[in-house]
């Protein structure tokens, strides 16, 4: 009000001095003019008058008035920046993004994440929040030098499950210390940095040094004690099952959050059998012509065994009355179970070992004319001991040690010189290549000789669920489709009750722990490399599917059997008075409705531009289905055009020519370890085999040689800078294929059109152009698109943020290849960067 009103009276200052001096002047004029006229100046007065009451008269409203004035004051002056508000009231509008059943547990701000270790300007800043599923960090800084990250619609970006974290170690710079945090441990001191090591090889680290030291102490703490829970049912499954029950309308990502156990949501869920039902067991069986085999449902309620499922598949000679008699001697329980069935009338069997000596020789006679019984040719039984053969369940966990040491080791360039003696002597390679070597010999017994093969393992439910699958994948192509390959998860390591909490270690406790999962996928990408064209999915899919092991959302992977499932999840029901009517048990999220991970975009990286489909059988829920039915000389002519594996894109062993006769003599010293009668038969199997073209719908054999079995470099070095290779790796050659698959089948979509329609090729609608199933896409003919900048090695992950080394661009060799005259050290190239 001061201010309007000295304004006013400025200007009514101004305006009646310039009246008042205009008639002084006016006087002026008059007297020079030797006299004035007297009504002129009494008109002058009286409007000098009036003028000045309506300006004091205004000046006055204007005081009392409620309206504010129109400013008249104008500034010559650039306009200067407000200064910055303090960063406090943005980070509290930083919140994460929620499931249902997920709560905030502690929070903390201005807290800088680490992107590199040997500078800090690319940081991130952001809060660190705790949440009973995940760890979040929430920024608004964009992350530094990255045009393209893999999206996962349950986990952010910076992101990490709590069932994801191996180690927390807190670290306080100005004492010295660190510590290695556990569920109920005390934090002496105040922590100023946090590194997160985790169970897929990423390392994430955090800076509190402007953040509350209490602050950072409580979320730390937070960070240990949920990512180490004490029971089952505090796992975040079931708090996320249990909001559909209490709010069934609760939706995430447009999906029930229940998911029906795995078969409601997904382009491929709804075609994936769990194999809960009598019905799914039935339906493989016709599939693969096992007619003299039958569903039973001895074990119903889990009356017999814990660790098999409700229903499975046994000889039909075998009554219901001879389980029951036989299950006691068996460890677990574990009967017999049949996995699959050749075209031959073979079958491949499993079971545990038996634990009486006494009896062991009887019951071993009894099974083994079943399972004769059960064959077209009444062939003999070839009996697999697994124990005796493979490698255990420790060693195999010891050799993972040392991979995983190997490569998140820091810092990276100090193993580089000895890297390849180091990955031999962890062994992990040999137990790949140990695993398919067995696993291609019992494909011999099966297909050449036509005999039945049970795999016989103490338990029966670790390294049996490895070769079953194996065998599986090698002689029927259906495994090799992505419905097909989730189907046979389900069935010999779901079903059948491999023990997933123990193995994953998801509580943190199990002295068990063993990556057998990872392995077979691990073989399963060495078959996929050396026969692309043969399989449906890709590598990123094959990763994927191993990182979702360690979401704890899913009921895939969380449990030991189907029977802990039930159980565990119905007393989580009655403590929370969820009525579950007929349902048996909780019914979790599935890992197969990929549609609450992924969007479909994104699933289309799931698929690979090589595959050579076939009108493979597909199973269904009801309705015919069709009987399985090789082909013998259905060869593919794509092969000896395009080498078994392709890195950097770039044609480089003479070995890797499509005729397969060319590694026989490789294979043979592998494969001819045998003392037995069946040496020769499988010498000439083998060389037989490797003498003709693939037939990418028959049986696939895998290359052993030294050269051959691979390290899966995107899995195991997706979070390595130094490792990464930009435009380089398959994915440059994925990326050509899939941009010529698509223009192949973006000509078929307009040649369809100018058949029905009559309009030229060109002129191809946007709904037909979205039919694609290729991730990259052609823009249309003749497309020369160039690799896009943002792949790598990596994708579709990126190591930016998740493992905090240091930023180098190259290793020494690529320095050196780049022009660098003389050899130097990594700590000078780095500094050079």
């Amino acid at each position: 009000m001061e201010g309007g009103r000295g304004l006013v009276q400025g200007a009514g200052r101004r305006g009646p001095g310039r009246r008042c001096r205009r008639l002084r002047g006016a006087k002026r004029v008059t007297g020079a003019g030797g006299g004035a006229d007297p009504s002129q100046q009494r008109r002058l007065r009286a409007r000098c008058g009036e003028e000045s009451g309506q300006i004091a008269a205004a000046a006055a409203g204007a005081m009392f008035s409620f309206k504010p004035p129109k400013a008249t004051f104008r500034s010559y002056l650039p306009p200067q920046p407000e200064e910055k508000i303090t960063p406090e009231p943005r980070l509290k509008k930083l919140e994460p993004v929620l499931l249902p059943g997920e709560i905030v547990v502690n929070e903390v701000n201005f807290v800088r994440k680490c992107i590199a270790t040997d500078t800090n300007q690319d940081d991130l800043w952001g809060k660190l929040i705790c949440s009973n599923f995940k760890i979040s960090f929430v920024t608004d800084d964009p992350m530094p030098l990255q045009k393209f990250h893999y999206k996962n619609l349950l986990l952010g970006e910076h992101d990490v499950a709590l069932t994801c974290i191996e180690q927390i170690v807190t670290v306080n710079d100005t004492k010295r210390k660190q510590k290695v945090l556990g569920p109920n441990q005390k934090l002496k001191f105040n922590p100023t940095e946090l590194i997160i090591y985790c169970k897929d090889f990423r390392i994430v680290r955090f800076r509190f040094d402007e953040a509350g030291p209490e602050s950072a102490k409580k979320v730390c703490l937070a960070i240990a004690h949920y990512s180490q829970p004490a029971d089952l049912q505090l796992l975040f499954a079931f708090e996320y099952v249990g909001k559909k029950y209490h709010n069934p309308a609760k939706k995430v990502n447009g999906i029930d959050p229940g998911g029906g156990g795995g078969g409601s949501s997904g382009s491929s869920s709804q075609q994936t059998p769990l194999f809960e039902t009598y019905s799914d067991w039935d339906r493989e069986m016709k599939r693969t012509g096992a007619s003299e085999w039958r569903v039973c449902s001895v074990n119903e309620g889990y009356m017999i065994s814990t660790c098999l499922p409700e229903y499975f598949v046994v000889p039909s000679s075998l009554a219901d009355q001879d389980l029951k008699l036989f299950s006691p001697h068996f460890t677990g329980r574990r009967m017999p179970m049949w996995c699959w069935n050749h075209s031959n009338g073979s079958a491949l069997v499993r079971m545990a070992s038996i634990k009486e000596p006494l009896q062991q020789r009887k019951i071993d006679q009894r099974i083994c004319n079943a399972i004769t019984r059960s064959h077209p040719q009444r062939s003999d039984v070839y009996k697999s001991d697994l124990d005796k053969s493979l490698p255990n369940i420790q060693d195999i966990q010891a050799a993972f040690l040392k991979l995983k040491q190997l490569c998140v080791n820091e810092p990276f360039e100090e193993t580089e010189e000895k890297w390849l003696s180091s990955l031999e002597n962890s062994h992990w390679l040999e137990y790949v290549r140990l695993l398919l070597k067995h696993s291609a010999e019992l494909v011999y017994m099966l297909d050449s000789k036509h005999v039945s093969v049970v795999l016989q393992e103490e338990e029966g439910r670790d390294l049996s669920c490895c070769v079953a699958s194996l065998v599986q994948v090698m002689l029927d192509p259906f495994f090799r489709t992505i419905t097909g390959f989730q189907s046979l998860i389900q069935k010999e390591w779901v079903m059948a009750g491999y023990p997933f909490l123990d193995r994953c270690n998801h509580l943190k406790k199990s002295d068990k722990e063993s990556p057998l999962f990872l392995l077979f996928l691990d073989c399963a990408w060495q078959l996929l490399q050396q026969y692309p064209s043969a399989f449906e999915f890709s590598e990123a899919y094959l990763t994927i599917l191993y990182d979702s092991t360690r979401i704890s959302l899913f009921g895939t992977f969380l449990f030991n059997s189907p029977h802990q499932r039930v159980k565990q999840s119905t007393e989580f029901a009655i403590s929370r008075n969820i009525q579950l009517g007929d349902e048996k048990g909780l019914k979790f999220p599935s890992v197969w409705d990929w549609s609450l991970q992924h969007t479909a975009r994104d699933r289309m990286l799931f698929h690979s531009p090589l595959y050579i489909g076939k009108s493979a059988p597909c199973v269904h829920r009801g309705g015919m289905v069709k009987s399985f039915k090789r082909s013998k000389k259905n060869y593919s002519s794509t092969l000896r055009g395009l080498p078994p594996s392709l890195k950097n894109g770039i044609i480089s062993e003479p070995d890797f020519l499509p005729r397969r006769n060319s590694l026989i003599l490789k294979l043979k010293p592998d494969f001819l370890q045998h003392t037995d009668h069946h040496a020769n038969g499988m010498e000439q199997y083998f060389r037989e085999w490797f003498s003709k073209p693939v037939d990418l719908h028959g049986v696939l054999l895998p290359r052993l040689s030294g050269t051959q079995i691979k390290l899966w470099k995107l899995c195991y070095f997706r979070w390595v800078p130094e490792a990464q290779i930009n435009r380089g790796g398959f994915i440059t050659a994925f990326h050509k294929i899939s941009l010529l698959a698509d223009e192949v089948e973006w000509l078929h979509r307009s040649l369809r059109q100018q058949h029905h329609h009559g309009s030229p090729p060109s002129l191809v609608n946007a709904s037909e152009l979205e039919q694609s199933r290729m991730y990259f896409r052609a823009s249309g003919l003749k497309d020369t698109s160039a690799t896009p900048e943002f792949l790598s090695s990596s994708f579709p992950f990126s190591p930016v943020g998740n493992l905090c080394r240091r930023s180098i661009l190259g290793t020494p060799l690529s320095k050196f290849l780049s022009g660098a005259k003389i050899w130097l050290s990594t700590e000078t190239l780095a500094n050079e960067d």
